[in-house]
């Protein structure tokens, strides 16, 4: 607001605007918000700002938008997951099927290329999006110079001054390092690395028997490699319930995969072009070596935070370099500064970013924003896949709650049988007292898409026999979902 050169001079107390416009800089382009990072909790936060009417940019460092999930995680690896399963499936179960296809050949060129085909896709879509919606797209690297400012250094050359009255940080993860593993990308490789070998490693060692191990090493064992997954927990499935973690295991070692649970890894070595890695026994300290041409690391993600000049604006960190979170509002110690997705706390997954995304914006727009902490699936994209939602049996019993278990095998399902895909169940966990779903566990074909049964009835406090209730088609996979929940108040049909 400028004066006019011949108004009078009185005293004249500042509004909270004025003050809150001095203290950006000349230079600085103003917005509502920004948001630091174009993964799926930014892009979505970017997005719904813009939708409710906020002037709104994304600063993103990348060539591309949507972070590491659609770039090197989530989105590649489920096409590389899919095809090496139909690829799987051509050269050993066609044949059963009554399908003659003659020599099936891997043309890894080609698979590589369709996957990279549905990421550049899919990342032209939020570019799309961004436009549509009216959300700038900064491209360059942002740091905090204040509560209400970031420079960012343009991927172009040069910087910027952005000024903002709301910032919500969604820089996500990065894989964490191994003590004695110096990465590669060729031969030592993260989840990026896995995502673009030039060849099918004739052996393959992962070290870390979670969601990101599992998934890759399926790939590579479907394609030809032997698979080794060294894990020091005596379970694997990052956390799952433990009947279905054990019906996990036998399945994928009935496929080829090869297990050492309640192994630590003390040391590698690269020789004579192969990786040589030295492990032993949590509990007996047992001593053993083991070879292979290439070697995964998957043992978990850390929070992103390089250079984003946390300090300059007095955003606190924890122990873990999790970005501190005050409130329900997804404030940090700043209240003009938010913080959402992997770089704070609770589970890394891209759908709790976006979840976190819209709620943060909705707080800042109108005071009110939703997330239920307690209805975050988790899926596990193997073959079968593995998906859960709420507690297991092990938390319920340790939080001392009276629980009903049921389930249903996919066996006794008549659309997975006639499929021949008949591996694997599900548990339905409810209240001893009320009967309302406390977790849901599957392990079967497609249950990453059947988990969001499980979750819409937890939403809305559903008993499992208001879903035994509600009519299913028939013939289909959901109808094991239902039957499940009849186990659990009464008794199924079929079983």
């Amino acid at each position: 607001m400028l004066r006019s050169v011949i108004a009078p001079r009185v005293a004249v107390r500042a509004s909270p605007a004025c003050l809150f416009a001095r203290a950006y800089s000349s230079a600085a382009k103003e917005y509502d918000t920004v948001i630091i990072g174009g993964g799926p909790g930014g892009y979505v936060a970017a997005i719904k700002a813009a939708q409710l009417g906020q002037k709104t940019a994304c600063i993103e460092k990348r060539d591309t938008l949507g972070g590491t999930c659609l770039n090197v995680g989530c989105i590649p690896s489920k096409a590389m997951l899919n095809n090496s399963h139909l690829y799987h499936e051509a050269k050993h179960n066609f044949a059963k099927r009554g399908i003659d296809v003659g020599e099936v050949k891997l043309n890894l060129a080609q698979l590589l290329a369709d996957k990279d085909k549905a990421v550049t896709g899919l990342t032209r879509g939020i570019e799309m999006l961004f436009k549509k919606n009216k959300v700038d797209w900064i491209k360059g690297a942002g740091t905090l110079k204040s509560a209400t400012e970031i420079e960012v250094a343009l991927n172009g050359g040069g910087a910027q001054t952005v000024a903002a009255k709301n910032i919500i940080i969604a820089t996500g993860s990065e894989p964490s390092p191994f003590p004695g593993f110096e990465i590669d990308e060729k031969q030592i490789i993260t989840s990026t690395g896995a995502l673009a070998l030039e060849k099918v490693p004739e052996k393959m060692i992962v070290i870390g028997g979670g969601v990101i191990g599992l998934e890759l090493g399926s790939v590579w064992s479907r394609l030809g490699a032997e698979v080794t997954v060294v894990e020091y927990l005596p379970a694997i499935g990052a956390g799952m319930d433990a009947e279905l973690a054990k019906a996990f295991q036998r399945s994928l070692s009935k496929q080829g995969i090869k297990f050492k649970t309640s192994t630590k890894v003390v040391s590698s070595e690269k020789k004579d072009g192969k990786v040589v890695v030295s492990v032993e026994g949590a509990k007996n300290g047992k001593q053993e070596s083991l070879t292979a041409d290439v070697v995964l690391l998957s043992v978990g993600r850390r929070p992103y935070t390089e250079g984003l000049g946390l300090e300059n604006a007095g955003v606190k960190v924890d122990a873990k370099g999790r970005i501190e979170m005050a409130d329900e509002q997804f404030r940090t110690a700043v209240s003009s500064i938010r913080v959402i997705g992997d770089v704070t706390m609770g589970p890394m997954l891209a759908h709790k970013a976006e979840e976190e995304g819209i709620a943060a914006v909705e707080h800042i727009t109108n005071g009110h924003g939703h997330v239920n902490y307690n209805v975050i699936p988790s899926v596990i994209y193997t073959h079968p896949e593995v998906a859960w939602v709420g507690k297991n049996e092990q938390q319920l019993k340790e939080e001392g709650v009276k629980y009903k278990v049921g389930s249903f095998p996919f066996a006794a399902n008549s659309r997975a049988k006639t499929i021949d895909d008949a591996e694997g169940l599900v548990k339905i966990i409810t209240d001893a007292e009320t009967d309302r779903i406390l977790g849901a566990h599957i392990i079967g074909p497609n249950a990453g898409e059947m988990i969001a049964e499980a979750c819409l009835a937890m939403e809305y406090g559903g008993s499992a026999e208001d879903v035994a209730r509600t009519c299913h088609a028939h013939p289909t996979m959901s109808e094991a979902f239902k039957e499940a929940c009849m186990s659990a108040y009464s008794k199924p049909i079929h079983f």
